[in-house]
């Protein structure tokens, strides 16, 4: 039994983990059939079929269609109370997956090399156990969200009212999580993953030959002072308390060993947790490019996009997840909450709206070949999570649902 300072009462932890268990063999089935049929953002028709096709054989209420091809399941507790959402994204990568198992992906340059396909079946198996013990208060909205990867799913989800009617309360959602090992979890209140920005940058100089310079404006040597200049804003912009990333992850220019190019583009990318940042690396990367360009008598054309805000956890119900998967998660490493990444999520913009908590669950497991990173060809997971992501959920609902 546990109880939480959320809530007095105590769980009869020893029924749900009999249950889940049970259920195991159906989890990994499961997921091993969304495995083979991966499918990218906004075109997740098959894997709304099959989501549709198992809540309409346990008899749980949906609604499909949202924002495309999103999907919102309703199940209702014997009593009055709170509602809960929880989100699991749906969509997969443009990746051609390496990995030779049976339940290898179906579609030609198509993987679930990120581990949505286990947040699908989490989700689900989350939604058969509530549907077969409805003795908690209130309400769970299970959100099956599309295009994560991009161009983010989230906002439109929002933006159709996923969050209303009934109005969610709070929301959880989790990462399984090949960067910690099976039998731990990364949790913490406050910033967990970054802010996401994005920007596309034309240096325009002079063309000509490169035997004769001074004819021209070497639109390479303007664009390498500006990738050299744009490292200086977290070197001496940036508090050092603070983290922040400007990286220029492409570069391109040039025809010919001995022509002076007329134009470079570069794209990059910007990652930060802290919110009062939202403004400022945009305005300071058009001050540092205008800058150097104005001294070359070079031009730019700058393209910004703020793509993702940060994740920020409610620290009320961080506590609540945390306090639940160390009952969860028996191993000695256990908790991680020094699990904070650069990488971005657009569960943000949930957790703009609603208190919530986002962690990462471990799946990897190196004595099984099975710790490659995300977005790997050969990406998978120790599908012994996909039970530990279900139990979290279930005692989730049973202990915010009171």
């Amino acid at each position: 039994m546990v109880a939480t300072s959320l809530s007095p009462y105590p769980v009869d932890t020893s029924r749900i983990r009999a249950a889940i268990q049970a259920l195991q063999p159906e989890l990994v089935e499961w997921r091993r059939q969304l495995h083979q049929k991966p499918e990218l953002g906004f075109r997740e028709q098959l894997t709304a079929t099959f989501i549709a096709q198992k809540l309409d054989e346990w008899g749980i209420k949906h609604q499909t269609g949202i924002a495309q091809t999103g999907i919102v399941a309703i199940i209702q507790g014997d009593r009055s109370g709170s509602v809960l959402g929880i989100r699991a994204d749906m969509d997969a990568l443009p990746i051609q997956e390496e990995n030779d198992v049976p339940y290898k992906s179906q579609h030609d340059g198509v993987m679930h090399a990120c581990g949505h396909d286990g947040h699908v079946t989490i989700a689900l198996g989350t939604a058969y156990y509530l549907s077969q013990h409805r003795d908690f208060a209130g309400t769970v909205k299970i959100i099956f969200q599309p295009a994560e990867e991009g161009p983010g799913g989230a906002k439109p989800m929002i933006e159709a009212g996923v969050l209303k009617n009934p109005d969610v309360d709070a929301i959880i959602g989790l990462h399984l999580w090949n960067n910690l090992p099976l039998g731990t979890i990364g949790v913490r209140s406050g910033a967990l993953m970054a802010a996401v920005e994005l920007f596309n940058c034309t240096i325009i100089g002079k063309g000509g030959h490169g035997a004769i310079p001074q004819q021209t404006i070497d639109s390479i040597v303007v664009a390498s002072q500006v990738v050299t200049a744009l490292q200086t804003i977290v070197a001496r912009n940036v508090d050092p308390t603070e983290s922040a990333v400007v990286t220029v992850g492409k570069l391109n220019a040039g025809t010919a060993h001995n022509v002076i190019a007329a134009t470079a583009k570069m794209s990059g990318t910007v990652r930060y947790f802290n919110p009062q940042f939202d403004g400022f690396f945009k305005q300071r990367i058009e001050q540092v490019v205008g800058g150097i360009c104005q001294s070359h008598g070079a031009s730019y054309e700058l393209e910004y996009y703020s793509l993702y805000p940060p994740v920020i956890n409610d620290e009320r119900i961080a506590s609540l997840v945390r306090s639940i998967a160390e009952t969860v998660i028996e191993s000695p490493l256990g908790i991680v909450p020094e699990c904070q990444t650069m990488g971005g999520e657009d569960m943000s913009f949930f957790l703009q709206e609603v208190p919530g908590c986002y962690f990462f669950l471990g799946s990897a497991n190196a004595d099984r070949d099975l710790a490659y990173p995300h977005h790997h060809p050969r990406f998978n997971f120790d599908e012994t999570a996909l039970g530990m992501g279900v139990e979290i959920f279930v005692r989730c609902v049973e202990q915010y649902c009171r």
